[in-house]
């Protein structure tokens, strides 16, 4: 059928051009898809290398340092109490620090440890963002002084956590050594304790320089985890950011009543400054 003014010749064409136009477009749109793509794959794959060496970093570089920070290698490999409780561990990291203070002046801080007690004198305001209620002493309380074997230490209140925010001293030699083991009576409640390792917290106090200095050394040792992997990754750092600011906080605490009394001062309630 002819319709004046518009021939079948020009009607190919028109048509000729639209799909010559639908061709390019389709073109255009694929070449967009396909360096999307790209774009998206060198991302990924940037990514993928960032967090392959970031992971490779930690496990050859920071955690072989961080989990022995402090210590020698003949602390790291000496038998200290509360070993034998856990003697084929998965996770043991062993961190020492010399204080310049005698054995007897560091005891009373380790123990008074505990939540509702004298704290673990680390970042208490971390600590407390997780509901822990953790209030770092910065003088020695004798009514906490009196602990002994199988009494219960709290990491939280009693109704955070089903209560299983616990520790139970398992060793304990006055002016010497504490061990905290897990605080499990049921073997449900050694279930819950396994699935972050049921081991043991152990700190021991070495005299230095005829009594002058102490080296406090802290180890821990875990059985296998039965949380996820991913759990432990978070844990271990944030274990090493904590026990690092204890140690420091013990070190400051009992170093101002040695430094109070060198400078003939008294007072326990003067305000320790804070490590940094």
């Amino acid at each position: 059928m002819n319709i004046p003014g518009f021939s079948s010749q020009k009607k190919s064409f028109l048509a000729r051009s639209r799909q010559a136009l639908g061709r390019a477009l389709r073109t255009v749109t694929q070449s967009r898809r396909e360096a999307r793509r790209q774009r998206v794959r060198r991302q990924l794959g940037t990514g993928l290398a960032t967090t392959a060496a970031a992971l490779v970093a930690y496990r050859f570089a920071f955690q072989p340092w961080h989990r022995n920070w402090g210590a020698t290698a003949e602390e790291v490999e000496k038998p200290l109490p509360g070993d034998g409780l856990v003697p084929n561990p998965s996770y043991t990291t062993t961190r020492a620090i010399t204080i310049d203070a005698s054995p007897e002046e560091v005891w009373p801080w380790l123990a008074q440890m505990g939540q509702g007690r004298g704290g673990f004198y680390s970042y208490e305001w971390l600590e407390n963002l997780f509901g822990l209620d953790i209030h770092n002493a910065d003088h020695v309380v004798p009514e906490w002084q009196d602990l002994e074997p199988g009494d219960t230490v709290r990491l939280a209140p009693q109704g955070q956590y089903d209560g299983q925010a616990r520790m139970r001293v398992v060793h304990l030699e006055p002016h010497r050594s504490i061990v905290f083991g897990p605080a499990a009576d049921t073997a449900e409640e050694f279930a819950a304790a396994s699935r972050t390792g049921a081991g043991t917290w152990a700190f021991v106090l070495e005299s230095m320089d005829d009594g002058e200095k102490t080296r406090l050394v802290v180890r821990t040792r875990s059985r296998p985890w039965k949380a996820p992997r991913s759990v432990f990754y978070l844990y271990d750092p944030a274990h090493f950011i904590m026990e690092r600011r204890m140690l420091l906080g013990i070190k400051r605490r009992a170093e101002m009543k040695t430094r109070r009394r060198t400078v003939g001062s008294s007072g326990d309630g003067q305000r320790v400054p804070e490590p940094a």
